[in-house]
């Protein structure tokens, strides 16, 4: 072997060893709209391994395959980011203020709620454009969530105290279903059987029945309660209490809350990985994420991120 054949050995090794750490999972992506980034976190050594540019204001973050998608909210668009090369690839236009962004089940569809418009702007990402848009009756929309099965989308809309129900085959709102004031974050169990929805403003939890569009139950939280994340199992809600700097546990075979643990500041919107084993919490006022030790139900440490982190999102 010559010194060149040596030579393009090495650096094709190199680049497979580089290749596989790049593809390792899962990582967190932690959407900062102080700083403009995306924060990437190994959740092995839970250390921030990558900084994405995002925008101006980025917020709710999706995955679909290699793709991250990011609301810039000033820029009225979604940051495509590849995941792979952890760059910018592209941006797609929305409507006026998107707020939260989810993927589809099957990962065909991303969901952006678009606040000025009351609507819901699904993008396709086979061909990365808007394939259409929803309109709600519920004003302010800012997470707009789909159905485990992917037959429905789930939008809590601020100022509307509701959850709309819109069914996708026909794509029209078939249900409303009344909650507290200022309702915001939004988690299913596995099963599909029940939605929890965190209302900012009433303090509480409710639980739907998703069959037939019915209010179960409701659940006294922390104060100011807004994000919600479901463990993989369906035995656990999490949500994070954003005036007490803390995340409630609620017991999902009761509906009670069996821990509460004090994270950073102003907790706004979690992701857990997908073992369950670990919660990601972001902490808007302490510029951290906390990771919490589901298990035990104990902090285990604060990782350091950019400006006014918003929401996290696993893969």
């Amino acid at each position: 072997m010559n010194i060149r054949q040596h030579l393009a050995g090495l650096a094709t090794a190199g680049l497979l060893v580089w290749s596989a750490a790049i593809s390792a999972a899962p990582f967190a992506y932690v959407a900062n709209e102080g700083s403009g980034t995306v924060s990437v976190i190994d959740t092995a050594s839970d250390e921030v391994v990558a900084t994405i540019p995002a925008g101006k204001k980025p917020r709710g973050l999706a995955i679909s395959g290699d793709w991250l998608y990011v609301s810039d909210q000033p820029n009225n668009r979604l940051q495509i980011i590849d995941l792979k090369m952890r760059a910018a690839a592209g941006t797609i236009a929305l409507g006026e203020s998107p707020e939260g962004v989810y993927a589809s089940p099957d990962g065909h569809w991303i969901a952006a709620a678009i606040e000025e418009s009351n609507a819901v702007a699904i993008t396709d990402t086979r061909t990365n454009k808007v394939a259409f848009t929803l309109q709600v009756k519920g004003r302010n929309p800012e997470h707009a969530v789909f159905s485990p099965d992917g037959t429905k989308l789930f939008v809590s809309a601020e100022e509307g105290e509701a959850v709309d129900i819109i069914d996708l085959a026909t794509r029209e709102q078939v249900a409303q279903v009344a909650v507290g004031a200022r309702p915001r974050g939004i988690g299913f169990l596995p099963d599909g059987s029940r939605a929890y929805v965190a209302t900012e403003n009433s303090n509480e939890v409710y639980v739907i029945d998703t069959a037939t569009s019915k209010l179960l139950t409701h659940i006294k939280a922390g104060q100011r309660s807004n994000g919600i994340s479901v463990h993989p199992d369906g035995s656990r809600v999490y949500v994070s209490n954003g005036g007490e700097a803390s995340v409630s546990v609620i017991d999902t075979r009761d509906n009670r809350i069996v821990a509460t643990i004090a994270v950073g500041q102003r907790p706004w919107n979690m992701a857990l990985t997908p073992d369950g084993k670990k919660l990601y919490v972001a902490n808007g006022r302490s510029n951290s994420i906390s990771v919490i030790d589901t298990v035990r139900n104990v902090r285990l440490r604060d990782i350091a991120v950019g400006t006014l982190p918003w929401g996290v999102v696993i893969k």
